[in-house]
């Protein structure tokens, strides 16, 4: 079970409720909240995409979006802004970087386009398939998209300045994959100094489980906070928009 012994990092505002989290609760208003969904793209969770495609396994991720859903649903009941971001590159792959850059390298799906030519211009490339979040996570009317070339959805995009127009101060963290694009953008944020919340069960990672749980004890012990869709839906369902 979850601490939920409230942090107070600030004043509470009103409406504001505590979430049950580790290692201890975490006091968020809605005003000042906002869901970000990392990478829930076709790339990443369904058959055919990208990460299917790299061998990975992607048989936990429809689990994952059914508890990405009710999150989003919760937080729009609240009032909070839900931010979807989308990783990919234009369809020259010219932001994907020259082999000069890292990302060349280590990206999983450009080594995979090198090793099968006939997926050229297929995978992660805006305008396509790949690049599309799922089907059953399609955005509303006002919430958010942001563009991201790499990691981090706070490298070279708008996100930051989106969230702090807004007054955000608290990202809620939920999407693919909870140790790469999760964990890379989740650090960045804790070095802009956003109070980060993962929800561990709206999170799926990219390898062997003990990778997840690595990345759920980096971010409880250094980076942030750590609850579930549950104590999340649980909270700030009792708040009034």
């Amino acid at each position: 079970m979850s601490d939920s012994t409230p942090v107070s990092p600030r004043p509470a505002l009103p409406g504001s409720v505590t979430l049950p989290a580790r290692p201890e609760g975490l006091t968020v208003n809605p005003a000042q909240t906002a869901v970000v969904v990392i990478d829930m793209q076709n790339a990443y969770a369904s058959e055919g995409g990208y990460v299917d495609l790299a061998g990975f396994d992607i048989s936990g991720a429809q689990g994952v979006i059914g508890r990405i859903g009710k999150v989003l649903e919760t937080a729009r009941g609240a009032g909070m802004p839900v931010v979807f971001l989308q990783n990919g590159w234009d369809a020259d792959y010219i932001e994907a970087g020259t082999p000069s850059s890292p990302n060349y390298h280590k990206s999983n799906a450009l080594k995979t386009m090198r090793a099968r030519p006939e997926l050229s211009g297929q995978l992660l490339a805006r305008g396509g398939w790949d690049y599309e979040l799922v089907d059953a996570l399609k955005p509303q009317p006002g919430d958010i998209r942001v563009h991201k070339t790499r990691y981090s959805a706070f490298f070279n995009s708008q996100l930051d300045s989106i969230l702090r127009a807004r007054g955000i101060t608290t990202i809620v963290f939920v999407g693919i994959a909870s140790n790469v694009c999760v964990e890379s953008t989740l650090r960045d944020g804790f070095h802009l100094e956003y109070f980060c919340l993962m929800l561990e069960d709206a999170t799926h990672h990219l390898g062997p489980d003990f990778i997840h749980q690595a990345t759920i004890y980096n971010v409880e012990k250094f980076f942030g906070w750590v609850s579930t869709s549950t104590e999340f839906c649980g909270a700030v369902s009792q708040i009034a928009p």
